[in-house]
């Protein structure tokens, strides 16, 4: 059964998040979606795992849900930051947990609680090492799973060029073999990932690290499992070699906020080819730019990009699943009538269309004629310009989010920005 999947999000406790991230919210725009599974965020929080543990039912072992919407089902996710110093460099790493049960996440609370402080934060610090931290959580229980996030975001990942490590076994060391599964990013995509050699044997994730509801779903992962799942079903299926990944949902990675390297306060970035041109200076500050996640795959591939097939769906390689690029359709609404995406015209239709059909069915599976029955006009053709990628891409920078646009066709209210 193919269940689309997003792990990784954030609960209202986490800084700079939307109040709205309540699990009945969460549930709500799951299903307007299609999600079937949702991390719940946040659960080492101390107030938040109080609402999780009052407001969840357990629908199999180690998997919940809140009685409006039971079929969006949540399994119990935190994001945690690890800042440490390590051969002489600080690193900041930060880890996606999963926990199998309620009572396991309670115990792992109970334990890292003597490492920091778990009410400061959703996201909580703590000065122990990426390989410390695996060996604290599965000593409470071995089936946690530990997945590193946005692993090329420079400031805060495994791979970062600001924060991280050359490999993945420098970073967790003993752990390097039971740690299953990679994050994408929002600046990166599968195939930048398929370039590591040393990636090979771990599974390519996509999840949205979403701060505010509207946002679920942005990238996620979908799953080939049994209609009455359990999480050790889902944590088997995070196993590169069950091939129980179908395929991830992307954003392009131009539209991240990293893709390219540069200085936001100066406005300037550059491609890798540009930012070693000027050796890797900003020419306006002159100080170091920020190196983004294309040079830094560039950095440490050690095989070369290839351009892919230009059609909806990419193809893995080398026994990879395959990937599609998708813009949510709340931006591709705003982009044809030249409106802000939170303007209450956007939103009417916005939910008028979702009244006769999930969001990823409208992405990535209604045809043309299905498409233009449940959409205006002009969404619909929206919709297909970007299956068709029929897009312009300027890259983002040092934190600041890329632009997508489709491309001009002769219809001219599919000629303003997407994002």
């Amino acid at each position: 059964m193919k269940i689309f999947a997003d792990l990784h999000l954030h609960s209202r406790y986490s800084r700079a998040t939307s109040k709205d991230m309540t699990l009945e919210s969460l549930a709500s725009w799951g299903s307007k979606k299609g999600l079937q599974i949702l991390g719940t965020g946040d659960f080492t929080h101390p107030i938040w795992f109080s609402e999780l543990s009052s407001q969840l039912q357990e629908k199999k072992a180690g998997v919940y849900f809140i009685s409006q919407y039971p079929e969006v089902n949540f399994v119990l996710s935190a994001e945690i930051s690890a800042i440490y110093s390590d051969k002489g460099k600080v690193r900041r790493i930060h880890l996606v947990v999963l926990a199998p049960s309620l009572k396991m996440a309670k115990l792992l609370n109970q334990k890292l609680a003597d490492f920091g402080n778990l009410y400061a934060d959703g996201r909580p610090i703590f000065g122990l090492s990426a390989e410390r931290l695996c060996e604290e959580i599965f000593s409470v229980d071995e089936d946690f799973l530990i997945i590193p996030a946005h692993i090329w975001t420079p400031w805060f990942s495994l791979f970062g060029s600001n924060s991280g490590y050359d490999s993945f076994s420098e970073c967790f060391g003993r752990f390097s073999k039971v740690v299953p599964a990679i994050e994408t990013g929002l600046s990166s995509d599968p195939a930048m990932n398929w370039r590591l050699s040393q990636l090979d044997q771990k599974s390519i994730v996509s999840f949205s690290d979403s701060h505010s509801p509207a946002n679920l779903g942005r990238e996620a992962t979908v799953f080939d499992l049994s209609k009455d799942f359990d999480y050790l079903e889902l944590k088997n299926a995070l196993n590169r070699e069950t091939k129980k990944i179908l395929f991830t949902v992307e954003f392009f990675p131009e539209e991240g906020k990293y893709h390219y390297d540069g200085h936001r306060n100066c406005g300037v970035s550059f491609s890798p080819t540009e930012a070693r041109e000027l050796n890797f200076l900003c020419p306006k500050c002159h100080r170091p730019l920020t190196i983004g996640v294309l040079n830094r795959v560039e950095q440490l591939a050690d095989r070369n990009a290839e351009d892919s097939e230009v059609n909806h769906f990419i193809k893995g390689r080398a026994d990879r699943p395959g990937f599609v690029f998708a813009v949510p359709l709340m931006e591709i609404i705003a982009d044809v009538y030249a409106q802000t995406k939170t303007s209450a015209f956007v939103k009417k239709i916005y939910d008028d269309i979702l009244n006769k059909a999930k969001e990823f069915e409208i992405l990535l599976d209604l045809n043309e004629m299905e498409l233009k029955q449940i959409c205006p006009k002009e969404v619909a053709e929206g919709v297909l310009a970007v299956r068709r990628r029929e897009v312009e891409k300027t890259a983002g920078f040092d934190g600041q989010y890329g632009v997508v646009k489709i491309k001009k066709t002769s219809s001219a209210e599919t000629q303003t920005s997407l994002f």
